[in-house]
């Protein structure tokens, strides 16, 4: 297969507000489409196998992992990325919290770790149940376990896990 010329597909997305339509190869990621044709390089390539997060976007509401992610599957999708979230003032708070809480270090994995908190508390609002929630009945309880089982998918070389979860306790009643 190596050799024959690649297979281009037309793909409109809405990009942090902004659609944009584009011939992208089939087997672009959306990570690749962001940082390299878009610029949005808050999403970082980190381990470029879905395992660390480092490149968390929301993608139609959900996270996902922009790096397994292939542009042409998501034709017609909503996409926000770290520079969109930054956008969204009821976001501050999440923002103040990590900074006060010191919820990272060298920086990398911080917007995927900002991602993936603004998205899991969508999801616990609306009493989305993880693998530890108590009560499947009632509403979801934020708390220590809960945010960690939660947040589970985003790695820190930093080790800065205590601090994250703090800043995501700060938002939660």
């Amino acid at each position: 297969m190596s050799g024959e010329n690649p297979v281009l597909v037309e793909v409109a997305l809405t990009v942090n507000g902004e659609r944009v339509e584009l011939t992208v190869d089939t087997r672009t990621s959306l990570l690749d489409l962001l940082r390299e044709t878009l610029d949005l390089t808050g999403a970082k390539k980190g381990c470029d196998h879905g395992q660390c997060g480092a490149c968390t976007i929301v993608v139609d509401g959900r996270r996902t992992n922009a790096c397994l992610a292939l542009a042409a599957t998501h034709q017609g999708a909503t996409i926000e990325t770290i520079e969109g979230l930054a956008q969204r003032p009821e976001l501050d708070a999440l923002r103040e919290a990590f900074i006060e809480q010191d919820a990272f270090q060298c920086g990398y994995c911080t917007p995927g770790q900002i991602c993936s908190a603004a998205a899991m508390l969508v999801e616990a609002g609306a009493d989305w149940p993880s693998a530890v929630t108590a009560d499947l009945t009632g509403p979801v309880v934020l708390d220590g376990p809960e945010i960690r089982e939660r947040m589970s998918g985003n790695l820190c070389r930093c080790g800065a896990y205590p601090n994250i979860v703090a800043a995501i306790e700060e938002l939660t009643p």
